[in-house]
């Protein structure tokens, strides 16, 4: 059986292949009809709530970066081919695929949630991470202010945070953001991936523009808040060739720091990127997934600590040593320092006895 892909504008995924968990399993089929002759598939985006019973998430990762993170949102309506989030939607049932960019579920319970977990008298006081998972920006945001939501919990608790997006609308809470930066309780890192409007619109299909993000940097980084670049993923011969231009734009945008990640392709991803590198780049998949092999050890992907961010060997350590001097070339080598945990407290309730003698 000879199966074929369809783009479907204004997604990355180009199968919808079952998820491991789901009874039934579908697969696509040739029946004669190339894609050109079927009317463009429509599809339509559906959020629906879920039920949380808490809402900071805890890993002990050691190459993360963050052991608490919030979620408000599972799914990315963002789309981005790469993303390692997607197989986790194989545990709602659903596929990693098309489904991953289009049924989406939010927390609505999420600042409840939160404001409970932060005024229990156990809770010790941890930088908590924002966006680990998928998006909290993402284009549903705008209207169910999720996000929004729990970083005015954070903000009323004075407690730090970091928050990831590649999406201009966290502009919106600069009236949150600017104020908690002030008290050093807020640092922002915007994912720029490539300068090429091409590429990018190819990969994030509904992220904002790379132009968007720069602004979004200047903007962030002009009301005082600190923010660091991500250049991730980093794909060899695909938007390597990037990665000195990127952190000089960011530079030049007012950004204080920079990181990246190597491709990543657990599970289900490794199959749906090369799908998408043989629609959208077929002149360079082979190439592509042959040096993404030589950075894993020969294989598509390698899962191991240490080595899943960065990748090894000769192609990665180049990758690793240009990333650095760039860094360096760029003035974005500086350590940010540490958020100021000592000024969290839950915020009194009403009909707390107050003090008077404090």
């Amino acid at each position: 059986m000879t199966t074929f892909t369809q783009q479907i504008r204004g997604r990355g995924a180009r199968t919808n292949a079952t998820g491991r968990f789901e009874k039934a399993t579908r697969e696509a089929f040739d029946d004669g009809w190339t894609p050109d002759d079927i009317e463009p598939t429509q599809l339509t985006t559906t959020v629906s709530p879920e039920k949380a019973k808490a809402i900071i998430t805890r890993n002990d990762s050691p190459d993360v970066g963050f052991s608490a993170s919030i979620n408000p949102y599972r799914g990315c309506e963002h789309g981005c081919i790469y993303c390692y989030a997607r197989p986790a939607h194989a545990y709602m049932g659903l596929s990693p695929g098309l489904d991953f960019e289009s049924k989406l579920f939010f927390k609505p319970e999420a600042a409840k949630l939160l404001e409970r977990e932060l005024s229990s008298p156990r809770y010790a006081p941890e930088v908590i991470h924002v966006g680990g998972n998928t998006d909290p920006y993402q284009p549903q945001e705008r209207k169910l202010r999720a996000t929004r939501q729990v970083i005015e919990v954070l903000s009323r608790f004075n407690h730090p945070f970091s928050i990831i997006s590649k999406s201009a609308l966290i502009l919106r809470d600069l009236d949150l953001l600017a104020p908690m930066a002030e008290k050093n309780l807020v640092r922002v890192a915007i994912s720029i991936t490539s300068l090429d409007r091409k590429l990018a619109r190819s990969m994030e299909p509904r992220a904002a523009t790379p132009e968007k993000r720069l602004e979004t940097v200047r903007r962030l980084s002009q009301a005082g808040i600190p923010v660091v670049v991500t250049f991730a993923p980093a794909i060899p011969g695909l938007n390597d060739h990037e990665m000195e231009a990127v952190l000089e734009r960011a530079a030049q945008a007012g950004a204080r720091g920079a990181g990246y990640v190597a491709l990543r392709l657990p599970m289900e991803i490794a199959d749906l990127f090369q799908e998408w590198l043989a629609t959208d780049h077929p002149d360079r998949a082979s190439r592509v997934m042959s040096l993404v092999r030589q950075m894993r050890g020969g294989k598509t992907y390698d899962s191991q600590w240490g080595k899943r961010m960065k990748g090894e060997g000769p192609i990665a350590a180049l990758m690793s040593r240009r990333f650095a001097v760039a860094k360096t070339r760029y003035g974005l080598a500086g350590r940010l320092g540490d958020m100021d945990l000592t000024r969290f407290a839950p915020p009194p309730k009403a009909g707390d006895q107050i003090d008077m003698f404090g």
